[in-house]
């Protein structure tokens, strides 16, 4: 009984085997957000450009990250994922640890971010003037941590992204079985 819930397509008007629209809508607009966002973060570290643009960019995106973040969580919730390319028991473990992984990341990554600009005491802005509440005390030594913390996220977010586009990339190029048609913005018969 639980093989077949699992291979239920995602709604009944969804095609079987692909995600619908909104959920790669979701997806890809997330991705070009991830990738601009570890760009922006490589750029803050090494210092390039005009530091306060790009800590602003940074902030906003940030925000449009955990935005969508949960918009993508609710999503999810809602809409089933359709039945899954031949996978092993073990792959599904890996991928539904992954996916899960992501999803923990692309909410508690940005709530750092926000924490850790909230205990530096300077005020939260986005998109050029927005403020946003503080989310945590000003405090030298809680903004250490969160600091130190969100840069050890970037990492895992930047290991999980990769290890997910190879996988992806893996079974488009190596095992040719279809997978990443599910997530394509314009399928293809």
């Amino acid at each position: 009984m639980p093989e077949a819930a699992a291979t239920a397509p995602a709604e009944p008007t969804a095609r079987a085997g692909h995600f619908d629209p909104t959920t790669r809508a979701l997806h890809w607009l997330m991705a070009v957000l991830i990738v601009a966002m570890l760009f922006l973060g490589a750029a803050l570290v090494g210092s390039v450009g005009d530091y306060g643009v790009l800590l602003s960019v940074h902030r906003t995106v940030g925000i449009a990250i955990l935005v969508l973040g949960v918009a993508r969580l609710v999503n999810r919730l809602l809409r089933r994922a359709p039945a899954p390319a031949a996978l092993s028991p073990a792959e599904r473990r890996i991928a539904m640890a992954s996916e899960l992984s992501l999803y923990a990341l692309f909410l508690l990554q940005p709530v750092v971010g926000w924490a850790l600009v909230s205990a530096s005491g300077t005020p939260v802005r986005i998109g050029g003037g927005i403020h946003l509440p503080a989310i945590a005390p000003e405090n030298a030594h809680l903004y250490a941590q969160l600091r130190t913390l969100h840069s050890w996220l970037a990492y895992l977010l930047l290991a999980l992204f990769t290890a997910h586009v190879s996988a992806v990339l893996w079974h488009a190029i190596g095992l040719r079985d279809g997978l990443l048609r599910r997530m394509l913005l314009v399928r293809r018969s």
